[in-house]
């Protein structure tokens, strides 16, 4: 088999992800739901044999060391693939996202036109957060897209691995991969800061060191950008808070009170006609009420305050969804099992 004309399939479906393991057709994932891509099982040889069509050696070492490896790949079609071989029963296996050839455009994604004030900031952290395959990734790729075409600045981005290739616009945007271009997230961004950037990408946040060192960056002048697999702006304050030992968590509440600048939610429910997804999206930005909740850890409260400040333009998930079902874009069955407060929903949408 070849691996290139599967993903050029899968890409001609729309696909957002392909799985090639032992024992199945290809599958690929189309507006969430599976879809095979031919009808031949695959055997652990023809596996092996599509692996080492995209990794090579030094890499195939790497996954039978550590059972896994992240790494990206360009198609002769100019998509980009996000690839995850890893070893299960001793099998290898690959779960590879597809990334569109284009940068999406802010339009292009329906989010809210609030966030483009996100690109307007000088300084201060900004977090877009939600489940995998959320979207995540094309929401940042457009707001950096979107500080590329209308700011002079320098752009440093730390994925991994490297996703949307951004062009040289009015900005200078250099990308750097994980693993490849630098060790680890935490010297990579250390190092960024002696690089004279105006704006720092932080593919995620995932361990207390490189949370600090995105809230130092934030604190000195930088504008920084960062995901997390959170749902909710006050589940989000609640793991950075908790991921740090509790002597530290006073200083971190402190920190992230000052230079917050706002945190957006979001996650992909399939339209009503199932034929693609649409975005819901909780903005929350961060006003004096809510800087005052988070240092006096009164994060429970976030909530309500976004749910009461639409004139200040937030949004809570819940209303989103609401407006997503009242426009008749999704199911009465997705407004219910994606909703974090179901008695809240009645109230708003009276079903």
């Amino acid at each position: 088999m070849d691996l290139f004309k599967i993903l050029d399939k899968a890409v001609d479906l729309n696909a957002s992800d392909v799985h090639i393991t032992v024992d199945l057709s290809p599958i690929a994932r189309v507006n969430g739901r599976f879809q095979r891509l031919s009808q031949d099982s695959l055997t652990n040889q023809d596996v092996y044999n599509l692996v080492r069509q995209i990794a090579d050696d030094l890499l195939i070492h790497k996954i039978d060391e550590e059972g896994e490896a992240d790494f990206s790949v360009s198609l002769p079609n100019g998509h980009r693939v996000r690839a995850n071989v890893y070893k299960q029963k001793g099998n290898y296996t690959m779960a590879l996202r597809i990334i569109p050839n284009e940068i999406p455009k802010f339009e292009e994604l329906k989010l809210p036109d609030v966030m483009r004030e996100f690109a307007a900031e000088q300084r201060g952290l900004i977090l877009i957060t939600g489940p995998t395959g959320s979207g995540k990734s094309s929401t940042l790729a457009s707001l950096i897209d979107l500080i590329n075409e209308t700011r002079e600045c320098h752009i440093i981005t730390l994925e991994d691995p490297i996703e949307y290739v951004h062009n040289h616009k009015r900005s200078i945007v250099n990308q750097r991969e994980i693993g490849r271009d630098s060790r680890n997230f935490n010297s990579a961004l250390r190092a960024s800061l002696r690089q004279d950037p105006d704006v720092i990408l932080i593919g995620e946040m995932r361990d207390p060191e490189t949370i600090s060192i995105a809230l130092r960056a934030a604190e000195t002048g930088h504008l920084v950008f960062s995901t997390m697999h959170t749902i909710g702006a006050a589940k989000t304050i609640d793991r950075i808070i908790d991921s740090f030992e509790a002597s530290k968590q006073q200083q971190i509440r402190s920190q992230l009170s000052t230079v917050c600048k706002g945190i957006v939610s979001q996650q992909l429910i399939p339209t009503i006609d199932k034929n693609s997804r649409i975005v819901a999206t909780e903005v929350m930005i961060a006003n004096t009420a809510i800087r005052n909740l988070i240092r006096e850890n009164k994060i429970y409260q976030i909530q309500n305050i976004i749910q009461t400040s639409s004139k200040q333009n937030m949004l809570s998930m819940d209303q989103d969804i609401s407006r997503l079902y009242k426009q008749g874009l999704i199911s009465k069955e997705s407004l219910i099992s994606r909703c974090n407060d179901l008695q809240y929903i009645k109230k708003i949408v009276h079903i």
